[in-house]
């Protein structure tokens, strides 16, 4: 008997640790009888059936998110027709809370495990083994003549046993006769470790779980449900953490939902990976800033620069719209943490915010912007109200007058307080902070070209109308070329500083990049600059004062490993980019500043 556990990820580098944890779960004895399959959302359905139909599942489970429910509801129409024998069961948080209206949509679904489903799931899977072995490995159903039989089959009958007699007194399943009990909460300190094998998990994401629960009541979050928080027993986490560590995994994402909630818990955590840290691996988390307190501050702040990154849900800064929300933040400590974090210039701190809550109109939210970009983030993210089932705001969406689209990723399209057309308008803005600010491909130009607007979110929108009125929505430019088209903005808006454009975006440019080829915009250089460059590397091959790691390399080796360029403003000046000196946070070159004329 074959159980195949199928996920269907956003991405490649995405793994799904639900599937791993629940074939974990049953034990050595019992997992052979377990397979894994995993897809993306970018292949095609029918690459997905004939994947699933070479395994030739008896039983097979879907672990269904937000992503991945639209790809799911296709395969289970079609999945019946070409394995009519095999049972369906359903699983994850897409699921969880609308059950009996979903088993009346797909008559087809055998049942559904709600919630946490390690312990529901092995009890399935013994279930079945017990059936087998009852019927015998050989026998076979004849095959149905229609497909009202083909579902009367499987919602039906084995050995004169009814779904809700085989599985109705198994806690933690939804069948069409309705719920079975509520299963308990599980001890997170009995889950096996998943990662024993590395294999499957070679250039993929590594997501790594400590806590379950949250204690806050954030009303657009399906972590809210959960308010009693499980902490994974530390001397297993360390265990696990070091065997990370001595793997070089170059990323472990701690799924907690709020890492931090637990000061000793996140200390011990924090403090082990400071301790015993090898140079390599990055570890995120997802933090609730102000609560920091300040010995948690002062440990971040000895990190090496790249151990650590930290995703800072703000959502908002309008008062009105965090108390509606459920939110419980003091903006101006969380201002003055991540400050202080910022100081240390050694953590990546990633910002979110989320338009369309309740009380937030355009003009606030650009407030909001505006107040959280001052923060300087690494990252900001640009995030759309998404009403979840079973979450508060999906309760009260009504009332709020918000309207979301009615399939995944049910992302708001209007409120009360925002318009449709408003709505569109910040998804471009949204457009341009990814590929300026995110990209960190600008990170000398923007701060300049910022003055010369009423703000930052200012900026942005203007960035973005300009973007729709040439067309580049349309016609994505290449990446290199997005350097023009800023450099075209900025001249627009602000034809007085024009020349000091050109220098910043030439600095940003050769800051990310080795180019083979000068951009276009870049200042020509002049016959006496050439060769001043090639007597600055011809006079460095020898004296090595500014290129000490490359004494293996003559000099033209090291003007091709390197770059020289000279620029005009304040005054004259050289600046040497060496791209084997990168910064770890932002991978910008390290830079040395050499004076002009070159002597």
């Amino acid at each position: 008997m074959k159980f195949l556990l199928t996920a269907i990820n956003a991405k490649f580098i995405h793994s799904n640790p639900a599937i791993y944890s629940l074939r974990a779960c049953v034990g050595e004895k019992l997992e052979p009888h377990v397979e894994l399959a995993e897809f993306t959302i970018n292949e095609s359905l029918e690459s997905i059936l004939e994947g699933i139909w070479k395994c030739q599942p008896e039983v097979i489970g879907f672990s269904c998110y937000i992503w991945n429910w639209k790809l799911i509801r296709e395969i289970l129409t079609e999945l019946p027709k070409i394995l009519p024998d095999t049972e369906i069961w359903l699983g994850g948080p897409e699921v969880t809370y609308d059950g009996p209206r979903l088993l009346k949509e797909f008559p087809q679904v055998t049942g559904i495990m709600v919630g946490e489903g390690e312990v529901t799931f092995r009890e399935v899977l013994k279930q079945y083994l017990r059936e087998a072995e009852t019927a015998g490995q050989s026998e076979q159903q004849p095959e149905s003549d229609s497909t009202e039989q083909q579902v009367a089959d499987r919602r039906g009958t084995v050995a004169g046993k009814s779904v809700v007699e085989r599985f109705g007194q198994i806690p933690g399943l939804c069948l069409a006769s309705g719920y079975t009990a509520p299963r308990d909460l599980t001890d997170l300190t009995t889950l096996p470790f998943l990662y024993e094998n590395m294999e499957p998990f070679t250039n993929r994401i590594i997501y790594y779980e400590t806590s379950r629960g949250c204690p806050y009541r954030c009303s657009y979050c399906l972590s809210s449900i959960d308010k009693k928080v499980r902490l994974r027993d530390i001397s297993v986490v360390k265990r696990e953490l070091q065997f990370f560590l001595d793997q070089n995994v170059k990323q472990v994402k701690f799924i907690d939902r709020t890492f931090n909630c637990d000061h000793k818990h996140a200390m011990e955590i924090w403090q082990y990976i400071y301790e015993h840290d090898n140079g390599v691996t990055n570890f995120h988390f997802e933090i609730s800033a102000d609560i920091l307190r300040e010995e948690e501050i002062a440990l971040l702040n000895r990190f090496r620069p790249g151990l650590a990154q930290l995703e800072i849900g703000v959502q908002s800064t309008n008062p009105e719209t965090i108390r509606a929300i459920h939110r419980v933040m003091d903006v101006d400590k969380l201002e003055k943490i991540v400050a202080a974090i910022h100081r240390g210039q050694n953590i990546h701190q990633h910002l979110d915010l989320i338009a369309g809550l309740p009380y937030e109109d355009y003009e606030s939210f650009g407030r909001s912007f505006d107040r959280v970009y001052g923060m300087q983030p690494e990252q900001l993210q640009l995030g759309f109200l998404k009403v979840l089932k079973g979450s508060d705001m999906h309760v009260h969406a009504q009332e709020y007058g918000i309207r979301y689209l009615e399939l995944p990723p049910y992302e708001v399209l209007y409120t009360n307080w925002i318009s449709y057309g408003e709505i569109r308008r910040l998804k471009r803005i949204e457009e341009m902070v990814e590929l300026y600010y995110n990209s960190g491909q600008f990170t000398h130009t923007l701060p300049v070209l910022e003055k010369a607007f009423p703000g930052p979110f200012a900026m942005y929108e203007a960035l973005a109308d300009y973007y729709q009125e040439q067309g580049y929505f349309t016609n994505s430019p290449a990446r290199a070329y997005r350097y023009q088209i800023l450099l075209d903005f900025a001249e627009m808006k602000d034809p007085a500083n024009r020349e000091i454009y050109r220098e910043l975006l030439t600095y940003d440019m050769y800051l990310r990049e080795n180019l083979k080829s000068r951009p276009a915009f870049a200042a020509e250089i002049t016959e006496k600059e050439k060769q001043d460059i090639r007597r600055f590397y011809q006079t460095e091959e020898h004296e090595r004062h500014y290129l000490s790691a490359y004494d293996q390399y003559d000099w033209k080796q090291l003007s091709r490993m390197t770059h020289l360029e000279l620029f005009r403003y304040p005054e004259p000046h050289y600046v040497l980019f060496d791209y084997q000196e990168r910064n770890p946070l932002n991978y910008e070159a390290r830079v040395q500043v050499i004076g002009y004329p070159i002597l």
